[in-house]
């Protein structure tokens, strides 16, 4: 459970005014000190992460957020911190201090829950601190929140078992590739060994992909670019080839046609993200004129070489098909921007590294400003002249 990525856990965020109480909430639901909690105003300064498990869920993480009234200049760089945490939250926590009922300030975060398609319970807290008549008072008007003490683990439980019934309702994503393949079928996984690959292990894709075939009873076979010939020589019934998308066309002019083949940055385009959408933003590049400024976003942060996939081949090579230059802007981790009138075009990253619900929200953002976008696989199929064949194996009407 520990190990398990981020990118891979419900994300649960919590919002409210500034002590209403959400640090020790979270603490209360964690049974541990994760945030620091003061009687001062404004103590959480930075969104906080805890990763734990949430019985019968599994893994998890809690994300706790600066007040959303925070004041002046630091204050209002920290309140848009927290609501950019939006993004990425599965289900959200309001926490209101019951004696301090603000329904503008709540109006104002459902309207970002409504905005990114957020569930959200409503978390009456402090409720020690109040007699029970005005308590009787205020669940007659807040029917569905749950009324809590955080300091006196009152309710602390009941939440937990409302968070669960929420997180169970929720339909859960997609397997990356098992329901693609056959049980028992063959997967042959082209993993190339370069300046980039890490010493020692796996990138994450890769391990998530392996998983997913181990799961789902796919045979996996693993090679290097300068194996996969042989590989295919010696196996009898290959289902599907799944290479890194920096080796396409090497591996493309080696794996026969009958053979499907595909990239593990276009499985994470369909499991995480929106494949039409990125196959109708790809198909966007033919008509960007000259010049034209393109969004590069990557999730991960890491040094870059003379041969980096976003900033040195991805480039070149659309110089090359399209004799175009163009003016790119990278973004990283969760740096992503909303403001993208500047833009003709998104490129990201496979984004193994974030969950679902910021790739999704990233989405619409585009759609939102009329900004095509797609992901670096299936550009690079695209440039490489071999889109059609990358994504046969997704039977697309």
């Amino acid at each position: 459970m520990n190990s398990t990525p981020n990118s891979n856990r419900i994300t649960i965020s919590i919002y409210g005014k500034r002590n209403a109480g959400k640090s020790s909430l979270l603490n209360a639901l964690a049974e541990q000190e994760i945030s620091i909690v003061s009687n001062v105003a404004g103590t959480t300064t930075d969104p906080v992460k805890k990763a734990m498990e949430l019985i019968p869920i599994g893994p998890v993480l809690f994300i706790d957020t600066a007040g959303i009234d925070d004041e002046g200049e630091l204050g209002a760089l920290r309140m848009k911190k927290s609501i950019e945490t939006a993004r990425r939250t599965d289900i959200a926590l309001y926490v209101m201090d019951i004696t301090d009922i603000d329904e503008d300030s709540l109006n104002s975060m459902v309207h970002n829950f409504n905005k990114y398609s957020i569930p959200y319970i409503l978390v009456m807290n402090k409720i020690d601190e109040v007699s029970e008549e005005y308590l009787n008072k205020v669940k007659d008007k807040y029917k569905n929140a749950i009324f809590t003490s955080s300091t006196k683990k009152i309710n602390v439980n009941m939440l937990k078992d409302e968070l669960v019934r929420r997180i169970q309702s929720v339909e859960e994503d997609q397997p990356i590739i098992g329901n693609l393949l056959p049980y028992n079928g063959d997967a042959v996984l082209v993993v190339p060994i370069d300046k980039e690959a890490p010493k020692g292990r796996l990138i994450l894709p890769q391990v998530q992909v392996i998983r997913d075939l181990l799961d789902y009873g796919i045979k996996t076979h693993v090679v290097r670019n300068t194996e996969l010939e042989s590989t295919i020589k010696e196996l009898k019934n290959i289902d599907l080839v799944i290479t890194d998308s920096q080796a396409f066309k090497e591996v493309a002019e080696i794996v026969p046609r009958e053979i499907k083949l595909t990239s593990f940055s276009i499985l994470f385009a369909r499991q995480k993200g929106d494949l039409e959408e990125f196959i109708k933003g790809v198909n966007a590049i033919s008509g960007l004129p000259d010049n034209a400024n393109i969004l590069i976003a990557e999730n991960c942060t890491h040094n870059t070489f003379h041969d980096d996939i976003g900033r040195v081949k991805i480039p070149k090579l659309l110089t090359k098909v399209t004799k175009k230059n163009f003016k790119y802007t990278y973004k990283t981790g969760y740096n992503f921007t909303e403001e993208l009138k500047e833009y003709s075009l998104v490129i990201h990253c496979g984004g193994c590294m974030v969950n679902r619900k910021e790739i999704q929200s990233r989405i619409k953002i585009c759609r939102d400003n009329n900004i095509p976008i797609t992901n670096y696989g299936i550009l690079l199929a695209y440039l490489n002249g071999i889109l059609d064949r990358s994504i046969e194996i997704f039977d697309l009407k």
